[in-house]
C-alpha cells in the first residue's frame, strides 16, 4: 500500500458524519454553488490530525489529494500545503506558491478558500514575492472562488496590521452579485475594523449606502449598537 492509499484508508476509517450533512451545509444541490462537490463525512479535527501525521507528504501525493472529487481530501491537501509553505525556505516557498496557483481550480468551496488563501497567497504577496496585482486580477475573475480567494488573501495583511489592501480589494467587489463574496468582503472588513475601527468607519462612510445588505451586516458586527443602527438605517 502506497502513502496515498494509506491516507485514503485512514479517511474511510474516520467517516462519522452523514454525507448528506456536508451536502446540505455546503450547498451541493442542483444549481447551487458547490453542485459538483462530494463529501465523505470526516470531521475537520480528524483532517488536521492526519495532516500533522503526513506533514512531509511530497507534492505528487498532495496533488493526488487536491484533485480528488471529495472535499475532505482537497481540504487535507491544503492543510498540508499551507503547513509546508509556513515552514519552507524562500526557494521552496516559491515552488509551493506556484503549485497552489496552478491548482486554484481545485480550491472550489468556501472552506477550501478560507483555509489556504491568506496562508499561502496572502503571505506571498505580503512578503513582496509577487505583486498585489495578482489579487486585483483574481478579484476580476469570472470564477467566484478566485474572487473570494483575492478577498480572503488580505486577511494575512490584516493580521500584520497592514490595512491598505483590504479596502482596495473590497472596493473592487462591492458590486459582486454572489452572496459568498458579500460574506467574504464583510468578514474581512470586520477583521480590519477589529484592528482599526476608524479605518472601517472611513470605508463605511463612503460605501455603506450602496453595499449589499449581507456585506454591510457582516462588516458592522463588532461596532457599537448605535453605529450599527446608523449604518443599517442609512442603507
Amino acid at each position: 500500500m502506497n502513502t496515498l492509499e494509506h491516507i485514503r484508508e485512514l479517511l474511510q476509517q474516520a467517516v462519522v458524519l452523514p454525507k448528506q450533512k456536508g451536502s446540505v451545509f455546503f450547498k451541493t444541490g442542483a444549481g447551487q454553488y458547490a453542485e459538483h462537490d462530494q463529501f465523505m463525512g470526516v470531521k475537520v479535527p480528524i483532517l488536521r490530525q492526519i495532516a500533522k501525521q503526513f506533514s512531509k507528504l511530497p507534492i505528487p501525493d498532495i496533488e493526488g489529494l487536491l484533485s480528488s472529487v471529495y472535499n475532505e481530501e482537497r481540504l487535507l491537501a491544503l492543510f498540508i500545503l499551507a503547513d509546508q509553505y509556513k515552514k519552507a525556505k524562500a526557494d521552496l516557498r516559491d515552488e509551493l506558491f506556484q503549485f497552489y496557483m496552478n491548482n486554484l481550480r481545485y480550491v472550489s468551496n468556501w472552506n477550501l478558500v478560507d483555509s489556504s488563501a491568506h496562508l499561502i497567497l496572502g503571505v506571498h504577496v505580503f512578503d513582496k514575492r509577487v505583486s498585489t496585482d495578482i489579487l486585483i486580477q483574481l478579484a476580476g475573475s469570472d470564477v467566484m472562488w478566485e474572487r473570494r480567494i483575492a478577498m480572503v488573501a488580505t486577511w494575512w495583511f490584516i493580521r500584520k496590521d497592514s490595512l491598505e489592501l483590504t479596502p482596495k480589494i473590497a472596493n473592487l467587489l462591492l458590486k459582486d452579485s454572489h452572496d459568498l463574496i458579500h460574506k467574504a468582503v464583510g468578514w474581512m472588513l470586520r477583521e480590519m475594523g477589529k484592528k482599526d475601527e476608524e479605518c472601517l468607519v472611513q470605508f463605511l462612510d463612503q460605501h455603506a449606502t450602496h453595499m449589499p445588505r449581507t456585506m454591510l451586516r457582516y462588516s458592522i458586527e463588532k461596532l457599537s449598537e448605535d453605529r450599527r443602527k446608523a449604518y443599517m438605517t442609512a442603507k
